[in-house]
């Protein structure tokens, strides 16, 4: 295997896929089938190419590819595809490779996550979707209202180093509920989530599974107050109850009968009190309030993802193509995390991103870099061929003078 200090940042950074992973997955879907020379790995390292150098069309990525032709072996591809052939490739290639990647670099970035900034071992998730929007004109398929297309990233992050746990993509008018119903969570587990999940025949399921969720009380929620708990001094908690769903619905959906907890806290920016569903009954009534107030976690997520990657603008139209640049897009934010987390800096996302771009074909040592970027040592750099040839020009002028 080649020495890192002869080996580009973005070689380095590829080594933490697993080829084997990546080539097996490739069998299993038959990702390859009918491929003529332009192989799944090439498309894949094309594709992360376009997240971390912010190529914003399919010209940039080739010809970004192409201009570091001679470095492109370290990252086991031959040469820089033609705009039609990774645009084919993108078209048709199954995405699902990108999804079976995405799981196996979660793996390994769990291996170095820190924990959550909380006491309980309980793991602990968010759970939310956002909205990418496209343009209905081109994305036909994506039709989401009348003179607007999008699709939906349903999201399910790990407070254990804010890492995505699970991730699914609809088009953009499939509600929130529908993917959360689908979800299999290990027993006490916990879920924050916001109002938009409010959904009885889930809770009643959750609760039943031994899975723990705090979530926001819709206004018009009928309940009964059972027990009134004392309230914590010198805190945001206002109140803290025992309460029992009634009516016809609560009923139908299974959870009539069953004992929840309402919370009210008041929001010490804003001084709005915020009424919380949850129903794990022996927590700390400010600890309720923490879970949900780490949920905004998942929106800095979100926003991390629009902001540093490319989610906004796509550089195909089709589903298909659509979908492995959202899935590179994640895998790429995983990658970034990881780096972070092996760093002794406290990076942020955007300066990371920002470094990595510059520096993607740099050769230094990944892990000396991540520390400290900013040190530039010559030992690090190959030789220049132009500029040995020079030299040699110049001392073959000597001796012939």
């Amino acid at each position: 295997m080649s020495s890192v200090s002869t080996r580009s940042l973005f070689s380095q950074i590829l080594s933490v896929i697993s080829r084997r992973d990546f080539e097996r997955h490739v069998r299993d879907l038959q990702a390859e089938r009918a491929a003529k020379g332009f192989g799944s790995w090439d498309q894949f390292v094309a594709m992360l190419f376009c997240q971390l150098a912010q190529a914003k069309s399919l010209r940039e990525i080739c010809d970004g590819l192409r201009c570091c032709l001679g470095k492109l072996n370290h990252l086991g591809v031959k040469e820089a595809p033609k705009r039609s052939t990774l645009s084919y490739a993108n078209a048709h290639r199954p995405w699902r490779l990108y999804e079976a990647m995405f799981y196996e670099v979660l793996a390994s970035c769990r291996t170095v996550a820190p924990g959550k900034p909380f006491r309980f071992k309980n793991p602990l998730y968010s759970m939310d979707a956002t909205v990418i929007d496209l343009c209905v004109t081109m994305f036909d398929w994506a039709k989401y209202v009348r003179t607007k297309g999008a699709i939906k990233l349903h999201l399910l992050l790990d407070h254990d180093g804010y890492l995505p746990a699970y991730a699914y993509l609809t088009e953009g008018k499939v509600h929130d509920i529908r993917v959360a119903r689908t979800l299999e969570l290990p027993a006490g587990s916990i879920v924050a989530m916001d109002r938009g999940y409010h959904d009885f025949a889930l809770f009643a399921k959750w609760t039943r599974a031994g899975v723990w969720f705090v979530s926001r009380l819709r206004s018009s929620s009928d309940y009964r107050v059972r027990q009134e708990r004392k309230v914590p001094q010198h805190c945001n908690i206002l109140a803290d109850e025992i309460i029992e769903f009634v009516g016809v619905r609560a009923e139908q959906r299974g959870i009539k009968g069953m004992l929840l907890r309402r919370v009210v806290a008041r929001d010490p920016d804003t001084q709005v009190e915020i009424e919380l569903l949850t129903n794990h009954l022996d927590f700390g009534a400010s600890t309720i309030s923490a879970i949900y107030k780490a949920r905004w976690q998942i929106e800095q997520f979100f926003k991390a993802l629009k902001q540093n990657l490319k989610v906004k603008t796509f550089v195909g139209v089709s589903t298909n193509a659509v979908h492995i640049q959202i899935w590179t897009a994640l895998i790429a934010m995983l990658l970034l995390r990881y780096l972070a987390f092996k760093s002794r800096l406290k990076w942020a996302l955007s300066n990371l991103v920002a470094l990595l771009r510059w520096n993607l074909f740099s050769y230094r040592n990944l892990w000396e870099w991540i520390n400290n970027p900013f040190e530039h040592r010559r030992d690090h750099d190959p030789p220049d061929q132009l500029l040995l040839a020079l030299d040699n020009l110049d001392s073959i002028r000597r001796v012939k003078a």
